[in-house]
């Protein structure tokens, strides 16, 4: 299986919007010269030459994908769609950070400029941007049989995008915590453990907004399909109170695989997938979904307004819900499968790993699990700026 190092900024710190991203976002930009961002309806489908030309440009973050254990530039599952329907996928590893790459095709987005990409991967909260905005079509569900039938029916209707109708998730994970249970000699049941006395120094929350304040408002009780502004200053003023008695060590990205690893934090905002890697290496190290429950996230693929092979994208997307391609892509990622009947399929094939990968709760949340998970109401554009600047000054960013 792949290293933990595998995705090292996939679910990277948010970061200030420039310009651009700020008027993208709905902020007005009078007197710049600037259309409105929003893009209407009737006016995001391009001319679709995916009948003359069999192919599409597919954008995705590094390592995110299976390839061949001999031959690195072969993508088993990508190969398969193309030796089955003749399509062939430009595939490019580019989206380093959600902001990032929104920064890259904004621009052309806003001015109903093609993006040059037929299928893009971000996270659900960048994605709510996309769909507010605009910027992404409808997806033919006719075409998309085996989504209709295999999508998880827990990641169906976010809020952002009732009946996943721009948007369907590629992985999807869970932000909980993860701790080294040999070195801390208990058991972490609860968010509030964190805060324990032994544990002063010696705990690192996620930096980025989108990324933290699901889990640490389920730690205060909070639904946070529905939570207010309130409860996120509460929990802001709990963590500023935590820094300045020096209980967290730091805020990271995904580099406090390093710190747990190593010994200097003991327990740790997490994400599932790196969880499975983390324990191959150290079985000392588990994972824990609170008591009190835990974001489930997904990171979701989507077509851009003017995409000219959007036929040939929504094929793709439904190649990977069918349960066997699904199962040979969550064998390689180890994140929560968003297709539950890929679990039949591992169990299944014979092989002890794959049939492990299948009992694995994390990978496929049994219904305990799924009781204490929850899908965050996404921070709106109305929102963003305040609350971005009152969590960037606590993580000193």
């Amino acid at each position: 299986m792949p290293g933990t190092s595998r995705l090292p900024t996939r679910r990277s710190v948010l970061r200030a919007l420039g310009a651009a991203a700020a008027g993208a976002a709905g902020l007005p930009l009078a007197g710049c010269g600037v259309p409105p961002a929003y893009v209407r309806p009737a006016d995001r489908a391009g001319r679709d030459v995916s009948g003359r030309d069999r192919t599409l440009d597919f954008a995705n973050w590094p390592l995110y994908i299976d390839t061949d254990e001999e031959d690195a530039s072969r993508r088993p599952t990508l190969d398969a769609f193309t030796e089955r329907t003749g399509i062939s996928v430009r595939y490019t590893e580019e989206i380093n950070d959600n902001d990032e790459f929104f920064g890259k095709i904004s621009p052309a987005l806003m001015n109903r400029q093609a993006t040059g990409r037929d299928l893009v991967v971000v996270s659900d909260w960048m994605a709510a941007r996309f769909v507010r905005l605009g910027w992404v079509q409808e997806m033919d569900r006719d075409r998309q049989p085996n989504v209709t039938e295999h999508l998880d029916p827990q990641l169906r209707s976010p809020a952002f995008d009732e009946g996943r109708r721009h948007s369907v998730p590629w992985q999807s994970g869970i932000t909980g915590i993860a701790y080294d249970r040999a070195r801390l000699g208990r058991e972490i049941r609860s968010t509030a453990d964190l805060w324990a006395a032994d544990l002063r120094g010696k705990v690192t929350l996620l930096s980025g907004l989108d990324e933290s304040f699901g889990l640490l408002m389920q730690g205060n009780g909070v639904d946070i399909t529905r939570w207010t502004p309130g409860d996120f200053h509460t929990v802001c003023d709990r963590v500023e109170e935590f820094v300045r008695r020096g209980h967290i060590r730091r805020f990271t990205g995904n580099d406090y695989v390093k710190d747990l690893s190593s010994g200097d934090v003991l327990a740790c905002q997490a994400y599932s997938g790196d969880a499975i890697q983390l324990q191959a290496d150290n079985p000392g190290i588990e994972f824990v979904v609170p008591e009190e429950g835990a974001e489930l996230w997904a990171e979701s693929l989507m077509i851009p307004n003017l995409a000219r092979h959007k036929r040939n994208a929504e094929a793709l997307v439904d190649h990977y819900y069918e349960p066997e391609v699904a199962a040979g892509l969550a064998a390689w990622v180890n994140y929560v499968c968003p297709v539950p009947a890929a679990r039949d399929v591992l169990a299944g094939s014979g092989d002890a790993e794959l049939a492990a990968l299948a009992e694995d709760p994390l990978i496929f949340p049994d219904a305990a699990m799924r009781r204490r998970l929850a899908i965050a109401r996404d921070i709106t554009s109305a929102e963003r700026r305040e609350f971005a600047k009152r969590w960037n000054g606590i993580v000193g960013l």
